[in-house]
């Protein structure tokens, strides 16, 4: 059983057991807090499919908090005009939440 699940603006493939990397959550939430997500858009529940108009209706998924803050990969934005003498240099590191799906429940 996966259900398609809208966090944070994105679509994310939640199955039991799984792992996401998610937009960070926020400073209030703490690393063993539960979540609960019920903006489900598909639920496949053993070849039955399900698809929301937006959203399926009584379905959440609900999700325990790992890791609060993980810092993505470093990403480098290097901006230059040739012979003009103008070079900037910026970095950048996204900001993610680890969250573990625990249970879907219909």
């Amino acid at each position: 059983m996966y259900a398609i699940v809208e966090i944070k603006g994105q679509q994310f493939k939640a199955e039991e057991g799984k792992f996401l990397y998610v937009h960070h959550l926020g400073e209030d939430v703490k690393a063993g807090d539960a979540v609960a997500f019920d903006k489900v858009l598909l639920l496949d529940a053993d070849g039955d499919v399900k698809v929301g108009a937006p959203a399926v209706e009584g379905v959440k998924v609900n999700c325990e908090v790992l890791e609060p803050l993980v810092k993505g990969e470093k990403v480098i934005v290097f901006k230059k005009k040739r012979r003009k003498g103008y070079r900037r240099k910026n970095g950048h590191r996204q900001q993610f939440s680890k969250i573990l799906v625990k249970t879907i429940e219909k």
